[in-house]
């Protein structure tokens, strides 16, 4: 007897529904791109119990005839796509044909629809269909999901809390806003509006629906183009950074996706603009050819392979960099510091606990009130230091205002720009050392070292062996800073040592610069010399980027005039 057998297709729909439905924002995102893809322009989604009661869709799109309202709940029944050539131009959100066959194999689905001549209301429960008749005419489709995994309890009891759940389907919300400001969204939970956009096909103003008013005045547009990828959107000023990577939200031909090389390469267009582990808000939208991007990876469609990907991400960084640079920023601490409101930051890609986290607000501002910055209107700032708080911030003064810089961070800067400008000069000439240096290493260390000894000689150290596990190094680059070659030469090897397979010569670069300029530059509680503080002033407003150190701490803050009379009352609002 035949052991093999082909199971009916609840059973098979229940075990698509395991990859398709994976929590509550599942059902609401496949039923609401289902709604984009029909023509909506207004899109309702209420939730009762933040979904885990009831899901309504409601939209003003094209609607179904009698025979389509009953066939779209059959799996891989799709008006997307007819022919294997489709799948590599997939111009749709849903196209696979398997979510309201899911959706319906592991609820109750109430369904009416209208194409404008025909009306339909179609009961199913459990993928069985109950009920169908016609029902009162309004153009559109109204789709409800109730008593969700009702006959999968493994399923149910996995489901997270109800502010968990709702937070996800808010996340996916938000995204799916972004990626369509042409579209009106509307998200309720137990009747109170929770997600709310105009559909007036501004992103920015979307931005500021989503986001607010502090994000929104924040956020700097950028663009970007060859002949395979057209990129634009908006990336927020250093200042509004966040915990994790949720606001860092990439749309591919109108899809939210998720791809880890794009947000490196976002955070990489950061790079010295930010601490590690914050990061930034961006809204980025990609335009390219369908055949360059595989949706078809993950049944949810988010995950996305891509073509010439490095193309991409270099076009990105560049974008996102250059509008960071147009628009360098200075510091303008509030008169009090101010308390927000609790915010809530959960992801729509996992789950998470919910752990409010209370804010200050920092206020940036341009050294002028032109929208962009030139280099020789920044050259041209002049500071004058009137003195040293705590051995750790210069105090320095100027018709517009007062200054607080910190030493360490502004020397720094100073001599990471310096570094940076003598690594990337073709022609670098060398010395070599009076006293030839000796360094002893593990074996393993010492074998690793060997292997990438052309790193080092293209940076002009030149090493040999030198006995066991050993080398000498005879000669150094003329930028070491004197007096610290042993240790420069020391922190070098030991980055060389942590370089992976995937070589990158500038991000090694960078390291190098930042490592150097860390450890040779004046420190916090070191008093300095008046020469000393004028020095370091004249040379940091010569800096590319003033405001920042290496590692994204801000070096400057500024107090205007109106601001220092303000605190002292001397004007009034």
């Amino acid at each position: 007897m035949s052991k093999i057998k082909v199971m009916n297709e609840i059973l098979a729909n229940k075990i698509a529904a395991g990859e398709v439905i994976e929590k509550i924002a599942s059902v609401v995102k496949e039923l609401v791109e289902n709604s984009i893809d029909a023509g909506s322009t207004n899109i309702k989604v209420n939730l009762l119990g933040s979904g885990i009661k009831s899901i309504e869709v409601v939209d003003d799109g094209a609607g179904m005839d009698r025979e389509d309202a009953k066939t779209a709940f059959l799996r891989h029944a799709t008006s997307k796509i007819y022919k294997e050539d489709d799948l590599y131009f997939i111009d749709t959100l849903g196209f696979r044909g398997e979510a309201l066959a899911s959706i319906a194999s592991v609820s109750e689905v109430k369904m009416s629809t209208c194409n404008g001549v025909e009306s339909t209301y179609i009961e199913i429960k459990g993928g069985h269909i109950v009920e169908v008749k016609p029902c009162p005419e309004r153009k559109g489709t109204s789709i409800a999901v109730t008593n969700i995994f009702y006959n999968t309890p493994a399923r149910l009891k996995y489901l997270k809390s109800d502010a968990t759940e709702l937070a996800n389907c808010t996340s996916f919300m938000e995204r799916l806003a972004l990626s369509r400001p042409d579209i009106g969204f509307t998200l309720t939970n137990n009747g109170k509006v929770i997600v709310k956009t105009s559909g007036s096909n501004n992103l920015h103003k979307t931005i500021h629906e989503i986001f607010g008013m502090e994000v929104s005045s924040n956020m700097l547009e950028f663009k970007n183009g060859n002949n395979d990828f057209e990129i634009s959107g908006y990336a927020c000023k250093p200042h509004i950074l966040k915990s994790n990577r949720n606001q860092m939200i990439t749309l591919i031909n109108g899809r939210v996706v998720r791809n880890n090389e794009i947000n490196n390469a976002i955070n990489d267009a950061y790079y010295t603009y930010k601490p590690d582990g914050k990061y930034p808000v961006v809204i980025l939208n990609i335009e390219t050819d369908p055949t360059i991007v595989d949706v078809n990876i993950h049944p949810t469609k988010q995950d996305v392979k891509i073509s010439k990907i490095n193309e991409l991400c270099t076009l990105i960084t560049d974008a996102i960099k250059k509008a960071l640079y147009n628009n360098l920023l200075i510091i303008k601490p509030l008169e009090e510091t101010l308390e927000k409101e609790e915010e809530i930051e959960v992801p729509f890609e996992e789950e998470v606990d919910i752990k409010p986290e209370v804010k200050q607000e920092q206020v940036f501002m341009d050294f002028k009130t032109e929208e962009v910055i030139h280099n020789e209107e920044i050259k041209s700032l002049v500071l004058y230091p009137v003195g040293l708080a705590h051995g750790t911030y210069i105090i320095a003064e100027n018709e517009d205002g007062m200054y607080i810089i910190d030493q360490h961070a502004a020397y720094e800067r100073i001599n990471y720009e310096r570094y940076m400008k003598r690594l990337a000069e073709k022609e670098v000439s060398k010395m070599s050392m009076l006293i030839p240096v000796t360094i002893e290493f593990s074996p393993s260390e010492f074998l690793d070292l060997m292997q990438k000894k052309d790193i080092l000689e293209s940076l002009n150290i030149d090493i040999e062996e030198f006995g066991i596990n050993t080398i000498v190094v005879k000669s150094h680059p003329t930028w070491l800073k004197e007096g610290y070659e042993e240790e420069s030469i020391r922190k070098i090897i030991d980055l060389v040592l942590l370089l992976d397979n995937k070589f990158d010569r500038v991000k090694f670069e960078e390291k190098i610069a930042i490592t150097l300029a860390c450890k040779m530059s004046i420190k916090a509680n070191m008093h300095i010399s008046h020469e000393e503080m004028e020095y370091i002033l004249n040379e940091l407003v010569k800096c590319d980027n003033p405001y920042n150190c290496p590692h994204g701490r801000p070096t400057i803050i500024k107090f205007t005039i109106y601001d220092l009379e303000k605190m002292f009352k001397r004007v009034m609002d």
